[in-house]
């Protein structure tokens, strides 16, 4: 009879099992037993068939299924279904060699009874010859190493009588685990678990268990407390590491079992241990499983065997595997929202169902992830499988749910929730979490009554039946929808109640320390592959790239490594590369000049900032440094003081004064991420008032989506319309505004508002000023002294000797001393007088004619006269 088959027919005999004792105590064994006849195995061993080295090929099994050659789902235990082995990018361990080095090749065990004591102990046969016994006869600990071993892995061995020298029995989990084929020599040595560095005993391990075989499945849930105490009597005081495979026999069912975490402690009490120690899921984290040891159990999602709920054990259908880390999903800056993910939407699903049962508590449903275009929301969706150790979620874009038929829109609704149902009135509590993923959200769940689906109703349908599949008459405890927008002001409230999409997690802008990790998530690869130049620093990027999103980063950097390639294409040509392109390294100069390409869509516009600052500022008052030190300082309220994180300051003056430049500049200096100017000519394009209105309410909804924020609205007579005659003015832009402005932005987030106008009593009689919470007056050029220090710092005129001329002229003009008009007029007219016959002249009518609209004391006649 074929040796699996034997296995699989009749209960494997456990007389040598180890039985309970003290932590890290070899159990002592009884002596004797006959001798048996032992031979190599050219071509196979333990009774399994052929293996080839892992990972390779996978072999052709023999006849007769069994736990290596017909593993449930048609995979081998070895094969596509489990891996080759957990040792991949191992290197090699320091030596913890125990004694001589002895080269060991593959060897079955021929009586078959010993054999299957074996395979289901986990424990290997060495000869006495090779590692002697222990004086107690207790199993011994061996390291196995090699140069076609991707690592060292430890066994637990027992000297056999009669077992051939230089050879070793390994089951085929044992085989697997390790990655050794059929013919392959490995080098063993005694291991002491008690010289490697930290604790040697395991105080908690994680276990992934299914079938061994799809011929031996049954349906009966197994309790888990009853096999944490087979585990423990059939393996205790052996070495277990991560990725470390073996069998359990349980009433003669074989268990496939995988370690996939260890915690390791200290039980020797010499230390006091003050913080928990670190799970782990390396496989060098190696320790000796103790009767104290916590044992919890993870179900194989590729396996249909059922586990009992615990009071005391995490749910054995866990959606995340216990090795699972929120770095290796490749998304950085989102570390709080992905803990709050974690704590609202999964925490409950990984507690014993039975603790949950006792709270009375529903699992969460639904959770919408909002924020800016390229913050990572879709990423998400593409990454959340990793962390999940279920079935893969379902994905669906909002607008692929419409249909142009009547029905079929609901009905496409409802399939996404059949699966769900179906098990769910099959196991019940026992269902494993169906998750539904809906991307752009926003274009199927508007506000109902809106109108959205054209007009005919399909829209408020697909929203009504979203809502009772959700948290309709027949609930549903095993679904997650996680729905992803960046307008959630367009989704129907009914959706965001609590029982639906009642967790709502806003993934913003990262911050410098976010914007780092993206940036080295982007560049990795560069790095690990030398090319990104050794003067590139991440925290100077970070710092640089302020309120860019996660997709702008990528952006940037891949810019910046277009500037590389195109310093490595040959001159005169368009695509011929140059010799030396494998020396090609991305320097720091690429990603300066990538950051003045890539325009981040929530960042300030420096062009814009400038271009209102022409002349510079000039300080021809003390006023004037009044005014800066005043805005600087309300800036600083707003970056620091929780109660002012939301000022509007309102700048007036007469016309061309520099308000708007004042304002800009003070921006500038802020080293706000964001700044937007709101100007008439930005409103210019829109077809009526509403647009206007609309166009307001975004940019003030783009500045609350960034922690820190600075707008400039200029002119606001021109914005809500005001006209002198009649007079006229929009009374829906002017609501709008003052509603806006006495706003605050969202927790967490801090705006300033910098207005200007030049009317201020029509803003006193229009009620607009009572929406500011500080004025700054700005003044014009009082007099011709301040006119002289306007033009002697602007260069406008070559000399000293030249502004005096300006100035008697202008006195000649005006019979006084006083001015009174705008810098901006006074420096625009003395840059177009340059290029005059006479400039002092020309300059001293010009601005003499601004002196007699202004400043009422000045004859008007003789003006004209002398002009």
């Amino acid at each position: 009879m074929d040796l699996r088959s034997n296995l699989f027919s009749k209960p494997a005999p456990r007389g040598g099992a180890p039985g309970p004792g003290l932590p890290g105590r070899q159990v002592q064994r009884p002596p004797g037993g006959d001798p048996r006849g032992y031979s190599p195995a050219p071509s196979g061993y333990d009774g399994y068939g052929p293996r080839s080295p892992a990972p390779g090929p996978r072999p052709q099994n023999p006849p007769g299924g069994g736990y290596g050659g017909d593993g449930y789902a048609k995979e081998s235990y070895g094969g596509a279904g489990y891996g080759g082995g957990y040792a991949d990018g191992l290197g090699s361990y320091p030596p913890q060699s125990g004694g001589r080095q002895v080269r060991l090749r593959l060897a079955k065990v021929e009586d078959k009874t010993l054999q299957a004591q074996y395979i289901f102990g986990n424990i290997c046969a060495v000869s006495p010859n090779d590692f002697p016994p222990s004086r107690d006869g207790s199993d011994l600990y061996i390291r196995l190493s090699g140069n076609l071993l991707r690592g060292d892995y430890v066994v637990t061995a027992r000297p056999t009588p009669g077992f051939p020298d230089g050879h070793i029995s390994l089951s085929d989990p044992q085989r697997t685990w390790c990655g050794i084929g059929m013919m392959d020599e490995v080098v063993g040595e005694l291991y002491d678990p008690f010289r490697q560095d930290g604790p040697a005993y395991i105080g908690a391990i994680d276990l992934e268990v299914g079938f061994a075989s799809a011929r031996k499945l049954v349906d009966t849930p197994y309790d888990q407390d009853e096999l944490a105490e087979l585990f423990i009597k059939n393996f205790q005081n052996q070495v277990f590491a991560p990725g470390q495979r073996l069998l359990l026999d349980v009433k003669n069912v074989p268990l496939a079992i995988m370690v996939r975490t260890v915690t390791l402690v200290d039980l020797t009490l010499q230390q006091k241990q003050t913080n928990e120690p670190p799970t782990r899921s390396d496989p060098g984290a190696r320790g000796i499983l103790t009767n104290q040891a916590g044992i919890g159990f993870y179900k194989d999602a590729k396996s249909p065997i059922k586990l009992k709920g615990s009071n005391r054990r995490p749910a054995a259908n866990a959606i995340i595997s216990p090795d699972f880390k929120f770095e290796d999903m490749g998304i950085g800056g989102l570390d709080t929202e992905f803990s709050t993910i974690f704590r609202r939407a999964f925490a409950s699903r990984i507690f014993p169902p039975g603790l949950i049962d006792k709270l009375g508590i529903m699992h969460v449903k639904g959770m919408l992830l909002y924020g800016p275009p390229g913050t990572g929301k879709t990423l998400i969706a593409r990454q959340i499988g990793k962390m999940l150790n279920a079935r893969e979620p379902k994905i669906i874009n909002g607008p692929e749910v419409l249909n142009k038929y009547v029905g079929q829109s609901e009905e496409n609704i409802r399939k996404l929730f059949a699966d769900a149902e179906k098990e769910y009135k099959e196991k019940g509590d026992e269902s494993g979490l169906h998750i539904i993923i809906f991307d752009e959200l926003d274009a199927v769940c508007k506000q109902r009554g809106s109108g959205a689906g054209g007009g005919t109703g399909v829209g408020d349908s697909v929203v009504n039946q979203l809502l009772s599949k959700l948290d309709g008459v027949d609930q549903l405890n095993n679904i997650l929808l996680i729905g992803m927008t960046n307008r959630k002001d367009m989704i129907d409230d009914a959706l965001l109640r609590p029982g639906r999409l009642e967790v709502q997690i806003e993934i913003g802008l990262p911050d410098e320390a976010g914007r780092s990790q993206i940036l080295k998530i982007h560049t990795a690869k560069m790095k690990e592959n030398n090319v990104m130049g050794s003067d590139v620093d991440i925290r100077e990027l970070a710092a640089l790239t302020k309120n860019f999103s996660g997709a702008e980063l990528s952006g940037l950097v891949k810019s910046a490594t277009s500037f590389a390639f195109a310093r490595n294409i040959k001159v005169g040509t368009m695509a011929s590369v140059s010799e030396d392109v494998v020396n090609m390294k991305v320097v720091r100069q690429d990603f300066l000049n990538a950051l003045n390409e890539v325009k981040p869509a929530f960042g300030a516009d420096d062009s814009e900032l400038e271009d209102a600052i022409p002349y510079g500022i000039i300080h021809f008052s003390p006023s004037i440094s009044a005014i800066l030190n005043d805005g600087l300082l309300y800036v600083e309220n707003v970056r620091q003081q929780e109660r002012l994180r939301h000022t509007s300051v309102l700048l007036h003056g007469p016309p061309a004064s520099g308000k708007t430049a004042l304002a800009a500049h003070i921006a500038m200096k802020s080293d706000y991420p964001f700044i937007k100017i709101i100007t008439p000519a930005s409103l210019v394009g829109f077809r009526d008032e509403v647009a206007k209105k609309d166009y307001l309410h975004k940019i003030f909804t783009d500045a609350y989506k960034s922690p820190l924020s600075m707008l400039i609205i200029d002119n606001i007579e021109r914005l809500i319309e005001w006209n002198p005659v009649g007079p006229r003015l929009s009374n829906i832009m002017m609501q709008a505004l003052v509603t806006l402005l006495q706003t605050p932005p969202p927790k967490g987030h801090r705006l300033l508002v910098l207005a200007t106008t030049s009317q201020l009593s029509v803003m006193e009689q229009l009620d607009i000023t009572t929406a500011f919470d500080r004025q700054i007056r700005v003044p014009a050029v009082q007099d011709t002294r301040e006119m002289a220090a306007v033009l002697a710092e602007s260069g406008a005129f070559e000399g000293r000797a030249d502004v005096n001329e300006v100035l008697d002229r202008v006195r000649e003009y005006s019979s006084s001393d006083r001015v009174c008009v705008g810098i901006k007029t006074i420096l625009t007219t003395a840059e177009t007088a340059r290029l005059s016959a006479q400039p002092a002249e020309w300059f001293a009518e010009q601005i003499a004619g601004q002196i007699a609209r202004y400043n009422p004391y000045v004859d008007r006649d003789m003006v004209g006269r002398s002009q």
